[in-house]
């Protein structure tokens, strides 16, 4: 929060949350990239480390609505500040969210890996997707520290290209099952790996909607992409 407070202890619990939902935004785009390098790599190590992980993620997100509560009940904020704090909550939910996808891929990685499915299938091309989903989470995270609502409205849009990629993607495995029955059961696998990618860009998306609430006091979620734009004009 840029703006200055009476109590600059306030100041300080604010900048301490907000430090700790950057690092947790931190921690579940490095897991995104490490569940796709153990599907790439057939690393079940990575994969396993991805697990492991994901207990810190949650423990992070009780850790920061402990703080938020703690600190609503101390400050008894109001206006900005209390809108600040509820997206934070909102927030750490969808980080929360999208580790859960990210652990959901790494438990299909291993199926996979395990399973001895074949090399042949279009595995690689999700990397260009999760890439993608990493960048919007960073973009994100980056416009949560500035309260940035221009970028905010810009990853809104840029959450279409996650979406075409994964339609994309889809296409080529419904070609790949007709042409070859066998690969049905990785195929599906396959598919909800991308479709776990999707809704990372998805929670990425609903964490910019919380910047131009918080900088402009409206609810924008559910509404159409003009009518968010017009919002920060």
């Amino acid at each position: 929060m840029s703006d200055k407070h009476i109590s600059s202890q306030f100041d300080v619990e604010l900048n301490s949350i907000s430090t700790q939902v950057l690092e947790m935004g931190g921690l579940v785009e490095a897991q995104l990239h490490q569940a796709v390098y153990a599907l790439i790599h057939l690393s079940l190590e990575a994969a396993d480390q991805v697990l492991e992980n994901e207990v810190r993620i949650n423990q992070m997100e009780v850790q920061i609505d402990h703080e938020i509560i703690s600190t609503i009940g101390r400050r008894q904020p109001t206006a900005r500040d209390l809108r600040f704090l509820m997206a934070i909550s909102r927030t750490t939910q969808n980080l929360e969210r999208a580790g859960d996808e990210v652990a959901r891929m790494a438990r299909m990685a291993k199926s996979i890996i395990e399973g001895g499915s074949p090399r042949s299938l279009p595995s690689h091309e999700l990397r260009v997707a999760a890439d993608l989903a990493a960048a919007l989470l960073r973009k994100t995270l980056d416009s949560f520290a500035r309260l940035d609502t221009s970028m905010a409205v810009s990853i809104i849009r840029d959450d279409d290209e996650i979406d075409q990629e994964y339609n994309g993607f889809l296409r080529k495995l419904i070609t790949y099952m007709m042409e070859d029955p066998r690969t049905i059961s990785t195929s599906l696998d396959l598919l909800f790996l991308a479709k776990s990618i999707e809704r990372v860009g998805d929670h990425a998306k609903n964490i910019a909607e919380q910047i131009i609430f918080v900088v402009k006091g409206e609810d924008v979620r559910h509404t159409s992409k003009d009518k968010v734009a017009s919002v920060i004009r």
